[in-house]
């Protein structure tokens, strides 16, 4: 059935835009749900270049450089189902509540973003029915079924983060990020310091927080799962062998882990 004009005026997404949700493993039987809020920077046709120039779109303030390539390999590693979004942060962040100015920004970093200024309700509406819904719903709807049928769930958002930040280098190659629950977090950072060539961030370089996170406090807290942040520095995982070598890493700490989570009852 055809749109009527205003809906159509509305609409985002049509011929030749990819949809915003990407699967992998979906049947997985790992009780690790992995998300990737950031894993995409497509732009939708409709909305050009955003007025930003190309160098600027493959950096970090449009994707989590190298998360793709690590989150579909520790999917497969660990027979996990991972629900990832494809579309640029730039456009809008499916990991910031709606409404906040970092959900649509207007600067990211020190670059303008000359197409996402003073746009219409109607055009926030549209992004947020058409790209951060449909991602949100799919994340909803696989752990509806995975508590259905009573599999254990443990919620992992993984994501990345630039070397330097504001002229301040970072140190951490990895961190476990979180609010109220830290059961995970503090299993994991015990593992990820038993490495013993890492430098790890308890909480760093982000803390999850209400106001500036959104996939762990709806699908993780609010829903009473197991879960936490993971953040990757990006300069590690810029390539296929370093994404390699860091889902691998992965998948054996989150193995270890899982017994333990067992031992605790937790899954």
């Amino acid at each position: 059935m055809a749109l009527d004009p205003a809906e159509a005026t509305d609409q985002l997404l049509g011929e030749g835009d990819i949809p915003p949700v990407h699967e992998v493993n979906a049947g997985g039987q790992s009780p690790f749900l992995l998300t990737a809020d950031h894993y995409g920077r497509v732009l939708p046709r409709a909305l050009g270049d955003l007025g930003v120039a190309e160098g600027e779109l493959v950096r970090h303030i449009a994707w989590d450089i190298g998360i793709a390539g690590v989150a579909e390999r520790l999917a497969g590693m660990l027979d996990a189902h991972l629900i990832a979004q494809r579309y640029s942060r730039l456009v809008i962040d499916c990991n910031r509540p709606p409404g906040v100015a970092s959900s649509i920004p207007v600067i990211s970093e020190a670059t303008a973003i000359p197409r996402n200024e003073g746009i219409s309700e109607q055009e926030r509406k549209a992004r947020r029915r058409e790209i951060f819904e449909p991602y949100h719903r799919r994340i909803d709807a696989a752990i509806d079924r995975r508590l259905h049928v009573e599999r254990p769930t443990v919620l992992v958002s993984l994501h990345s983060f630039t070397p330097v930040y504001a002229g301040v280098a970072r140190p951490w190659h990895i961190g476990a990020l979180y609010n109220r629950d830290s059961v995970l977090p503090q299993l994991l950072l015990k593992h990820l310091r038993a490495e013993g060539d890492l430098v790890v961030g308890d909480n760093e370089p982000y803390a999850v927080d209400d106001l500036t996170d959104y996939t762990i406090p709806v699908h993780g807290e609010a829903r009473g799962l197991v879960n936490t942040g993971i953040e990757i520095r990006q300069d590690l995982i810029a390539d296929q062998s370093g994404q390699q070598q860091w889902a691998e890493r992965l998948a054996r700490i989150f193995s270890e882990i899982e017994v333990e989570l067992k031992a605790q009852l937790l899954v």
